[in-house]
């Protein structure tokens, strides 16, 4: 349970106002330096990133007598935003996060949200995430190609 796992953290983090958190299962090129400040300037208890998905299969447009206008293989969305995994906290995440088996999308962010105790940070640049073997294959070849992931 992701909520249990960080309710973990608390004795570690006596002295920090503030900490970093992630899935370790997003790959992207976030300036965490900014992402740090966005969460200070709005003096929320979280933050969380917020990134534009790619979909799974390529995106046809069908114009006139079926005709293929324009085909894109597995492009990123340009509306709608999902959880991306990048967080950042003030050590009050631990009053959201008492009992046994929380899920930390469940009930405390949802509950943050309902306070008015959550921002997103918008990441409009580069995210992957790397959920399955087919996913971490992809991210391999895209960086043996292009000797890098971020502007492919």
């Amino acid at each position: 349970m992701t909520g249990d796992r960080i309710a973990k953290l608390k004795n570690y983090l006596k002295k920090e106002d503030n900490f970093l958190l992630t899935y370790g299962d997003g790959v992207c090129n976030l300036n965490v330096n900014r992402l740090i400040k966005f969460h200070l300037k709005h003096g929320k208890i979280a933050t969380v990133t917020a990134v534009r998905p790619t979909v799974k299969f390529g995106e046809i447009n069908i114009g006139k007598n079926n005709s293929v206008d324009k085909f894109i293989e597995k492009p990123q969305l340009d509306r709608g935003w999902i959880n991306g995994g990048f967080f950042v906290f003030n050590k009050n995440i631990f009053k959201y996060l008492r009992g046994n088996k929380i899920t930390l999308e469940k009930n405390p962010l949802i509950k943050l949200s309902s306070e008015n105790e959550l921002k997103a940070f918008k990441h409009e640049g580069y995210w992957r995430c790397m959920d399955n073997l087919n996913e971490k294959n992809n991210l391999e070849t895209i960086f043996k190609e292009y000797n890098t992931i971020w502007n492919f």
